[in-house]
């Protein structure tokens, strides 16, 4: 028993010492060029708690504390925060040459994405699949998804048991995480993938998302549960694709508007058609990684409008005034979209407050100078951009903190100009999307989906939140992607009570 505590006296002492040079090594003057770093009590573990408790929260009060740029210990990696537009611009327009995206996202994101796609290929390659997607979002395919989304929509809500009756109690997260897979499936994906979102899909979806651990960011290899269920989901979604394609080959398919179609007729720049297999990769790279995106702020937009019912009035009157004919509301078109700019501004604002990505890395590669400043980023660094952070400042947006989708009206009368060009570019407080080369290309129809998605619930509810004290859920960030902490219910009346399609 004696060793025992001798043997936990010696490790006490040990980590104390570690902890002593460690502080000490903090304590002495640092080197010019370097950034200042955040203060932190054990090496290697460094701020990974406060940062992945509340990374905002961690962001504002380093911000207060050093400024814009930074530096802090996540697991033995030196990250450097650079915000503000300034730092915006700098990382998400840096040169592939200095910044490298691959290094940092390819491990987590090729198991679950596929090989020889987005992070696991050339970036020459990842720019040209990124115009083939973009030629399959085309205005044509735009305003064909329209009806589709609706439909989609409209079927959900007209047979899912939360909306059964004319009232009612709905889990947000789980309904709008349904809805967005339906939607996104029966427009991009096509009719064969959306007939196949059974139970058992929805557990492939479910085993790959867990790929996406944060554990995943350390040990993507590792022999875990949860790994080698995403190893066996990837195989057999991949399989599911491509049976599809294979049958759309065979019976000779030439035209559609869905992105398999569009993709299964794209060659690259030496003249080689798309493999079918990176077909199936890209597919599933849109499925994974516009869910989230679409599900979270689907989510908020619901709930901001359980604690704003006026708003939700405002949503529906918009429609009633601008689009209703002899007291009715006719199936949505494309072109009714552009009438409705208070829901724009709606999904523009949660946007805004709501980012499900607070965090965009890029491994540091050559000794880069910021300029404007005598630092000098090294090799040895990953530097890190936060756009929500210049999203939620108050020198851009007044109030910041406040869900307010007027502030968009507001903004673009004081600049006489559309709100449209005063944020463009990488230099911009808003940037929901990302910038530069690895801006995200399914905006139009992460805007267009959810634009559909909320004008279509508006017209049949109204909400209510159901706590007493009104206020609306937390945002989880234990996983890759924030969301509203679950569960998060909220009441639903049903605006036509004999109606469970289109007013």
């Amino acid at each position: 028993m004696g060793w025992l505590l001798s043997f936990v006296v010696w490790l006490l002492e040990a980590l104390g010492a570690i902890v002593a040079i460690n502080l000490l090594r903090q304590a002495l003057p640092r080197n010019k060029q370097e950034p200042p770093t955040v203060f932190h009590l054990f090496p290697f573990i460094g701020n990974a708690v406060s940062y992945g408790i509340n990374p905002p929260k961690f962001f504002e009060k380093c911000q207060a504390k050093h400024g814009d740029i930074f530096t802090f210990v996540l697991l033995g990696k030196k990250i450097t925060c650079y915000f503000g537009i300034d730092g915006n611009d700098f990382i998400l327009n840096g040169s592939h040459n200095d910044l490298n995206a691959e290094e940092i996202y390819s491990p987590l994101t090729t198991p679950v994405f596929g090989s020889d796609v987005v992070y696991d290929c050339p970036n020459s390659k990842l720019m040209e699949q990124k115009k083939f997607v973009k030629f399959g979002l085309t205005q044509r395919a735009l305003e064909c998804h329209v009806p589709l989304i609706e439909q989609e929509v409209v079927n959900y809500i007209g047979s899912e048991i939360s909306f059964l009756g004319k009232s009612g109690k709905m889990d947000v997260s789980k309904s709008m995480a349904e809805i967005t897979i339906f939607t996104a499936a029966r427009a991009l994906q096509g009719d064969e993938v959306r007939e196949k979102l059974t139970a058992e899909f929805a557990t492939l979806y479910h085993d790959l998302d867990m790929g996406f651990q944060p554990i995943n960011f350390l040990m993507p290899w590792a022999p875990l549960p949860h790994n080698r269920k995403r190893d066996a989901a990837h195989s057999k979604m991949r399989a599911i694709y491509m049976n599809i394609i294979e049958n759309r080959r065979k019976i000779g398919l030439k035209d559609g508007s869905d992105m398999i179609w569009s993709l299964m007729n794209c060659n690259y720049k030496n003249g080689s058609p798309v493999p079918d297999k990176e077909i199936a990769h890209i597919m599933i790279t849109l499925l994974m990684a516009g869910q989230h995106t679409s599900s979270s702020a689907s989510s908020w937009i619901i709930l901001h409008l359980a604690s704003r019912p006026d708003i939700t009035e405002q949503l529906y009157q918009e429609q009633v005034q601008n689009l209703g004919h002899n007291g009715r509301l006719s199936p949505l078109q494309y072109a009714d979209l552009s009438k409705l700019p208070l829901l724009h501004n709606v999904v523009k604002e949660t946007l805004r407050v709501h980012s499900s990505i607070h965090s965009v890395m890029r491994k540091v590669k050559r000794p880069i100078e910021v300029p404007g400043t005598p630092y000098v980023i090294t090799p040895d660094k990953v530097l890190l951009s936060s756009p929500l952070v210049t999203a939620l400042s108050n020198e851009f947006f007044p109030n910041a903190q406040k869900w307010d989708p007027h502030r968009w009206k507001s903004l673009e009368r004081e600049t006489d100009t559309s709100d449209e060009s005063i944020f463009r570019g990488a230099r911009s407080p808003y940037l929901p999307f990302g910038a530069g080369r690895h801006r995200c290309i399914g905006e139009k129809f992460a805007y267009l989906n959810l634009s559909v998605i909320v004008a279509t619930m508006v017209r049949n509810f109204r909400f209510l939140l159901l706590n007493e004290d009104k206020n609306l859920p937390q945002t989880d960030y234990s996983s890759l992607f924030s969301r509203p902490k679950q569960p998060a219910m909220i009441g639903w009346e049903r605006r036509h009570q004999d109606d469970n399609g289109l007013p």
